[in-house]
Formats: structure tokens, C-alpha cells, sequence
């Protein structure tokens, strides 16, 4: 089954379900990546601080694949937010990826150090080069948003945040469907917690599915792109089974109601207190 995708607004379509990556590092991600293209995955979600670029690189290089039907992302620190340093992080980030372009590039998280409209003129710059498709944000609240909307020449096409069941963020999600900004859900499963939770469970027997499959579900039919990590064929099988069926609007609605506000990634969104002045 080829995974479908959603229009971007800089024109690109973004696959609706990816391999996320982060913790996923050394022979794991090596091996994870050919068995993922294998099974069908097209999009692959990693970031300069995750430190498995060289490894996505290895993995895609043991299967036969056609590098424009891939969507890969990567991310750029908060740290290195710096026209000079961002220019340099998204061309060391090719170089380790063995790649001519990227598809998406994202500001890991916002730093109020570093003034937003100097780094994405210079994600502009690497998308005027041809480096670059797409660019967004991530970790980033609506009044983040609206600034990033404010100053950047070209589309914020996405805003990759942590978002499921139990923390459904109803508002920034509302906000970035009215904006044409995709809203790309990271811990999807909880971190493992909804795999565990009854009324999950539940949802997911009477489709006959996981409590993976029926989380994810949840968040594609709210309008989400979700990229969970998985290492082994099992898990990776297991989270394609969210495609192809539906859930119907009671379940949707009960699942709405899950939210604890119940964060797995708590920065309290306090923004980067910190200069970009790190040793390359």
C-alpha cells in the first residue's frame, strides 16, 4: 500500500506516515531504514542533534531506492540558529546524509536569542539553492507561529510537534490547519503509554487493531502528519496498519477526550536562553 500524502504549501506533498528517528542511533537505525523502505515508508524524519545522519545514509545505501519518491527531514538546533551557522549545519547535514537536497528543514526549537527573521532568510537562502524544498518549524506555539509567519519571505509549511491522545492540543492544531501549516505529531504513542491505555484498547478491538494503529489513526484523521519511531519489522508492520481503514466520528470524539495535558517532551517552552557560540 503506498502511503498517502498531503499538499505542503510550498507545493511538495509530505507522506502522512514516517520513520521517526530520534534515540534511534548506531546498527539500530542502519538496520531500521532498509527494512522500513522495504515495507513501503518513503519519509524519514531525523535531526542534526540526533547524530544518526551518517547512519540514515548507511541504511539507505544497502536498498535499491529512488531518492525523489523519499521525503527526509532534518532539523537544525536551537544552538545553531545563526544565519552562519544554520548555512552550515543544513550543509554538513547534506554532506552526512549523502544527499543533494533536503526535503523539509525545521528549526529544532526557537532560541530568543537569535532573531527568527535571520534564520529563515537563511533557510530561504538554502531553499534559492536548491539544498531545500520545504522549510518549518518545530516545538513552537502558536504566538511562534505567528511571529515565524510574520518575517519569513516563504511558507512555513510545518510546525513537528509532540502531540496524541493525551495531549491533544486542540487550539495549536486548529490554528495551523486554518494557516496552511501542516502539523506533524512526534511521540505519537505516548512514548508507549497509549499502547497500555483502556479506552484505546478498547477503540482499537472493535476494528480489530492495536492501540498503536488506532492512536495513529486518531491523529491522521485530525489532520496529522505522524512520524513514530520504530526499529524492528514488527512495530514498523504494526504502524502501517493505521492506514487504509477508518474510525468513526463517536471514537474519534471519545478519543478527543483523552487529554491529560500530559506532556512526554516538557522544555516548558521557555525558549533557548542560550548564544550560538558553540565550536563547530
Amino acid at each position: 500500500m503506498a502511503i498517502p500524502t498531503v499538499k505542503l504549501s510550498s507545493g511538495y506533498d509530505i507522506p502522512v506516515l514516517g520513520l521517526g528517528t530520534w534515540e534511534l542511533t548506531g546498527d539500530a537505525c542502519v538496520r531500521a531504514v532498509p527494512i522500513a523502505l522495504r515495507l513501503g515508508y518513503d519519509h524519514i524524519d531525523s535531526a542534526f542533534w540526533y547524530g544518526n545522519h551518517q547512519q540514515i545514509a548507511q541504511g539507505l545505501a544497502q536498498v535499491e531506492h529512488d531518492r525523489s519518491r523519499l521525503f527526509v527531514t532534518t532539523k537544525v538546533p536551537p544552538i545553531h540558529l545563526e544565519p552562519e551557522k544554520l548555512l552550515h549545519i543544513g550543509n554538513l547535514s547534506l554532506e552526512q546524509l549523502e544527499m543533494d537536497y533536503l526535503d523539509l528543514l525545521l528549526i529544532h526549537w526557537p532560541n530568543k536569542k537569535v532573531p527568527m527573521a535571520d534564520s529563515l532568510a537563511a533557510m530561504k537562502q538554502l531553499v534559492d539553492e536548491g539544498k531545500v524544498r520545504s522549510i518549518g518549524v518545530s516545538n513552537c506555539s502558536i504566538r511562534h507561529l505567528e511571529k515565524a509567519m510574520e518575517v519569513s519571505e516563504i511558507p512555513i509549511t510545518v510546525n513537528q510537534v509532540e502531540f496524541h491522545p493525551l495531549l491533544y492540543q486542540r487550539e495549536l492544531l486548529e490554528f495551523c490547519l486554518a494557516h496552511d501549516i501542516v502539523l506533524e505529531a512526534y511521540s505519537p504513542l505516548c512514548r508507549g503509554e497509549i499502547l497500555r491505555h483502556p479506552v484505546v484498547t478498547a477503540i482499537a478491538g472493535r476494528y480489530g487493531k492495536t492501540a498503536a494503529q488506532a492512536s495513529l489513526r486518531w491523529l491522521l484523521q485530525r489532520g496529522c502528519v505522524v512520524i513514530p519511531k520504530a526499529s524492528s519489522e514488527p512495530h514498523l508492520r504494526d504502524n502501517l496498519g493505521a492506514l487504509g481503514w477508518e474510525m468513526e466520528a463517536a471514537d474519534v470524539e471519545e478519543m478527543d477526550g483523552l487529554d491529560e495535558h500530559k506532556r512526554m517532551v516538557d522544555p516548558d517552552f521557555a525558549e533557548w536562553d542560550i548564544t550560538a557560540d558553540e565550536i563547530l
